[in-house]
């Protein structure tokens, strides 16, 4: 079979489920010349609405089968051939044109043209059958043939034998005939009971029509109402942008306060920091206050002594244990004292450089008395001019080492044993332990011991014993 361009949508459809009648073939010939184009002629029915993919396709009749004959009160003789069984066994097609206004009575009317390299060759009966975009046949025409025209002036000499099989063929296709006009009957009582449902169908198309109309009005007024209280959400949305504008405006006016705030706060909270790192060095070192408080009240001379006392006597040590909490407490309550003049102590910034600088005095002079070597520190401080028995009277708080000059004795301090071989004087320990003093700082109070690298620390740390 010849196919054209693109192949037409096809089903498996039946013939028993097509509907023949709504396209109806006009003016086809019983037979067409070869070589020719050919025109097939045909008329749409009332209820029929042809679509985009519908088609028109030339199919192979077979003789060995029934010619049905199908009669319409409206269009008279539809034809059609059961040769073939789904429209999937076209010859060719041609797609369908549409009519521009269907209401139209012109455009019922349709042609399409066949050309002549696309039609069939042989001397087969072929029909006409218009198949809708879903694959299901909607009309057949009458079967025809492609051949010469003088093929009907040929004599064709039969025997008597051959007459006899013929009338009995007629007579039996005159039985057919009669059984096909019964049919024909049935088909026209089911043609007016689907006139009368159609009827019915279309009166109450009419009646959903007026409802559909009632609803529309609803609709309208529905709209209408919702229009008006969009108006007024409009307006109301407008004074509220007018109040979001004046609020932004104070917004902008409390930002402008926040951000002064801020910068105060951040002023605060910078102090604060401050104090809190001097207490979280407080917490850490809570272990060594309890030694360094204990050593406080004896002479540094018993200092390994005492060490090993507290190791045997771990009752007594827990009796002063609870003594230095109670002093921990006093130093908490008095480091939220300090808290509070924080903001003095941001002014009083350039005073507590000053003296600072006579703190450091004080500790060389105090590193003197212990017997440490003041050149040997990697953190060296200048020398007092104004001796140190007296107290400085710029000092606000005191001189935090008053007490520790009174009861120490230089003389004593000066001459140290090496606690590794018991000597006096110099030896290769003492020696050792002034070069690692080199790269350390550490604590004339506790004699703790920090890094070079940490030489900020170290003076916090000296500087909350005077606390």
């Amino acid at each position: 079979m010849e196919k054209t361009i693109e192949d037409p949508p096809t089903s498996a459809v039946l013939l028993d489920h097509c509907h023949f009648s709504q396209v109806i073939f006009n003016s086809v010939e019983k037979f067409y010349i070869p070589g020719g184009d050919v025109t097939c002629r045909y008329t749409f029915t009332q209820h029929f609405i042809p679509r985009q993919k519908d088609w028109i396709g030339i199919f192979r009749c077979s003789l060995n089968w029934t010619i049905q004959l199908l009669i319409t009160p409206d269009t008279g003789s539809i034809w059609h051939q059961v040769g073939w069984k789904t429209v999937r066994e076209y010859y060719t097609f041609m797609w369908v044109t549409l009519p521009i206004d269907l209401n139209n009575k012109s455009a019922k009317q349709q042609e399409v043209q066949f050309k002549a390299y696309y039609l069939p060759k042989d001397d087969e009966y072929y029909q006409f059958c218009y198949v809708d975009q879903d694959g299901v046949v909607r009309g057949a025409s009458i079967p025809f043939q492609f051949r010469p025209e003088n093929e009907e002036d040929i004599l064709v000499v039969t025997t008597q034998g051959e007459v006899e099989e013929i009338e009995q063929h007629n007579k039996e296709l005159c039985k057919e005939n009669q059984v096909l006009k019964d049919s024909c009957v049935s088909l026209q009582k089911q043609n007016s009971d689907i006139q009368a449902e159609l009827q019915k169908k279309q009166e109450e198309l009419e009646t959903l029509q007026s409802i559909n109309k009632k609803l529309e009005l609803k609709v309208k007024e529905q709209k209408d109402y919702w229009e008006t209280e969009l108006l007024q959400l409009k307006e109301q949305n407008q004074k509220m942008s007018t109040e979001n504008e004046k609020m932004g405006i104070r917004v902008d006016q409390l930002q402008a306060q926040l951000s002064t705030q801020e910068k105060e706060m951040e002023k605060l909270v910078q102090g604060d920091q401050d104090k809190t790192e001097q207490l979280e060095h407080l917490k850490k070192e809570n272990g060594h206050l309890f030694l360094s408080l204990t050593e406080q009240r004896k002479d540094q001379k018993k200092l390994e002594q005492t060490v090993e006392e507290m190791k045997q006597n771990e009752t007594t040590a827990m009796k002063k244990q609870q003594e230095l909490m109670d002093e921990n407490f006093d130093l908490s309550r008095r480091l939220s004292e300090k808290k509070m003049i924080c903001n003095a102590l941001q002014r009083e910034k350039e005073r507590l450089e000053g003296e600072n600088d006579l703190l450091k005095r004080e500790n060389s002079r105090l590193l003197s008395y212990m017997g440490l070597d003041f050149n040997s520190l990697p953190y060296q401080v200048p020398t007092s001019d104004e001796g140190g028995a007296g107290q400085n009277p710029g000092l606000v708080y005191g001189n935090p080492y008053s007490g520790i000059q009174e009861s120490s004795s230089p003389s004593q301090l000066s001459i140290k044993k090496c606690p590794i071989c018991k000597a006096d004087g110099i030896c290769d320990h003492t020696l050792e332990q002034q070069q690692m003093q080199a790269l350390c700082l550490n604590c004339p109070i506790c004699d703790k011991i920090f890094p070079a690298t940490e030489k900020q620390i170290f003076e916090d740390h000296v500087f909350c014993h005077s606390l």
